[in-house]
């Protein structure tokens, strides 16, 4: 039983039931009430330092702000992040998600203090997404409704970029950005090091096999004559010559020495 069983045993009462519709259902709230009042995300936003002075909601509102202002786009994104929060929601169950996305809003929180990141909420929605493609890396997604498109290749090219992002920005940066993935890293990044412990092993297994068939098949004696080996012929007999080679009984030089007399 892993970490992950003995939280959901101990405390699998916290589970948010449907939290993805949750989220969609305040984020399409939002962005009405942003297309009603021009500036109204101003007020929702993670910002530490008004959080400071006790605006703590900001804790919270800054997850269901729209990543779009077009509102084809916004109905993309809620479709999108539905899809993605059943399909993690049926994979995990409700209090794995919940903990995941609790662990996600922990290290964002964190980036936004410590870090000075402005990633918002778009960290946390991408560590959504990379653990969809975790669990369901052969879904095709359309671009544009007409490029299909694997979603493991889509979270491949994600991160890369977020990978260029890593070595190319300053180390604020660097930390800020393994602030908001750690709850990607602390679910996965366990399974990662299993598999690549075990890829080495079955590498070193498959090597020592490979060694050992190469041992079996190579003799060891060999007639420095007629090339004969144990192998060739299991009835020959084999003797080191005072020269240091080795030799059948047959071609030993003091044989030949005496079939000549």
């Amino acid at each position: 039983m892993n970490w992950l069983d003995k939280f959901e045993r101990r405390f699998g009462f916290l589970a948010i039931r449907g939290l993805p519709r949750i989220l969609v259902g305040f984020a399409a709230l939002v962005f009405g009430l942003t297309w009603l009042l021009p500036g109204f995300t101003s007020m929702l936003m993670l910002d530490p330092v008004r959080i400071r002075h006790g605006e703590v909601w900001r804790l919270i509102t800054y997850i269901f702000i729209p990543q779009a202002t077009s509102p084809l786009w916004v109905l993309f994104a809620l479709w999108f992040l539905w899809w993605v929060g059943e399909g993690l929601e049926r994979a995990w169950g409700s209090f794995r998600l919940t903990l995941y996305f609790l662990v996600g809003m922990i290290g964002t929180t964190v980036a936004a203090f410590f870090f000075g990141s402005n990633f918002s909420n778009s960290m946390l929605l991408m560590s959504l997404f990379l653990a969809f493609a975790h669990f369901y890396p052969e879904e095709i997604i359309y671009i544009l409704f007409i490029l299909p498109v694997r979603i493991k290749w889509l979270a491949w090219i994600a991160g890369a970029f977020l990978l260029f992002g890593f070595f190319t920005n300053s180390n604020s940066y660097r930390a800020a950005l393994v602030a908001a993935l750690a709850n990607y890293l602390i679910f996965f990044g366990p399974e990662f090091i299993y598999r690549a412990r075990h890829r080495h092993e079955v590498s070193s297994r498959r090597k020592r096999y490979e060694d050992q068939a190469r041992s079996e098949t190579e003799p060891l004696h060999k007639c420095a004559v007629c090339g004969a080996t144990e192998l060739s012929d299991p009835n020959l007999d084999f003797r080191v010559a005072s020269d240091g080679e080795e030799y059948c009984v047959a071609h030993l030089p003091s044989a030949q020495t005496a079939n000549r007399r």
